[in-house]
């Protein structure tokens, strides 16, 4: 991160549950390099472990793919649904959050392992690859609760922020936020279309006919995949086959959302303006991602079920390092926070999520 040219670094204050929380140049950059020291210790231990973790949770999210898929041909047999439903939503889950999202941040490509390259990776969901890696990768990444820059707070469709303009529309709010619950793959797929652009008579359908087309064939496969190809295989089961796929598509969606708004939106989480981040260091930049984010706590199997976006923190201040490692250097990252009295955002899963769920009803009101 560079200041920009013919600027200075600003002071950054940040009112935190009533308490000023202030980072100045000269702190922001002895904070920065801490950070980058950590990291730095971080990278030079990469090896072995990384790379046998990885390649386990595929194994093992192949094997929950195959039984489930398995089990429901037999799913007119109650306990063979159950079953079936629950592992083929784990699977899909697995490879989403902690295989597909980490390794197309590139977390693994100093492997060399073509199948864990983060331009190669494609995953099980609506949203083409490619168009993800720009708009969360780098757009979101970079510009992370930059208000009118991060197209993440409220993705298009929600008013997540008090300096996000009230209009009628965002009564809504609540209902919206369910929607996108429960079709979030499908939110996720149109993300790059910039919708709210379109409706706003910025650009036209027809600047994004190649995005569109990307999300055409990609939903289309994903919809012949589980709605068609599956069931037919399954005969006369098929009816079962198709709603236990489409009930491990909405585990998925549902889990995601909710590990995703519960790292970005959660009560005392902070958004920015353009003006307080035109000049912005190093440092400056690793202060206002731990100020945008907020971790979860939980067991070792909750924290690989949400791909380690349980870490939301460490991920955001390092998302191209393995995220089975956030765990790890969450302690010091939490202890350097304390020394320069910047506040560190974490709780369990049904408390974040009710203070999102606060918010989107309250933001829902001018």
């Amino acid at each position: 991160m560079t200041t920009a040219v013919g600027t200075q670094p600003q002071t950054i204050s940040k009112t935190v549950a009533g308490k000023t929380v202030t980072m100045t140049p000269e702190q922001a950059d002895a904070f920065g390099r801490e950070l980058d020291a950590l990291k730095e210790r971080v990278i030079a231990d990469l090896g072995e472990r990384d790379t046998t973790y990885i390649r386990r949770i595929v194994k093992a999210q192949r094997g929950l793919e195959v039984a489930g898929r398995a089990l429901l041909f037999g799913g007119i047999f109650p306990p063979f649904w159950l079953a079936g439903t629950a592992m083929l939503g784990l699977s899909k889950i697995l490879d989403n959050m902690e295989i597909g999202h980490n390794v197309m941040h590139g977390q693994y490509d100093w492997t060399g392992d073509p199948a864990l390259s983060s331009k190669n990776f494609e995953w099980d969901t609506a949203c083409p690859a490619d168009q993800w890696r720009h708009s969360h990768n780098f757009m979101h990444h970079t510009y992370t609760n930059i208000v009118g820059m991060d197209r993440d707070v409220g993705y298009g469709i929600l008013r997540m922020s008090e300096d996000q303009k009230w209009r009628p529309y965002f009564l809504g709010n609540p209902v919206y936020a369910f929607l996108l619950m429960v079709l979030f793959q499908y939110g996720v797929a149109l993300h790059e279309l910039e919708t709210e652009r379109i409706t706003a008579g910025e650009i036209s359908i027809a600047d994004k006919r190649e995005i569109l087309e990307g999300i055409w064939r990609k939903t289309k496969r994903q919809t012949l995949k589980d709605y068609v190809a599956f069931p037919l295989l399954a005969g006369p089961f098929a009816p079962w086959v198709f709603a236990g796929n489409m009930t491990a598509n909405l585990m998925r969606n549902v889990w995601s959302y909710m590990i995703i708004f519960c790292g970005h939106f959660p009560e005392d989480v902070q958004e920015f303006s353009v003006e307080e981040t035109k000049a912005e260091t190093r440092g400056q930049w690793y202060f206002r991602q731990i100020l945008g984010s907020a971790n979860l706590t939980g067991g070792r199997l909750f924290h690989i079920l949400s791909g380690n976006l349980s870490f939301q923190i460490e991920h955001h201040l390092f998302p191209d390092i393995p995220a089975h490692r956030h765990a790890e250097i969450a302690p010091e990252v939490q202890d350097i926070c304390r020394r320069y009295g910047i506040p560190y955002n974490k709780g369990p899963l049904l408390h974040q999520f009710g203070t999102v769920v606060r918010k989107i009803v309250k933001l829902a009101l001018p």
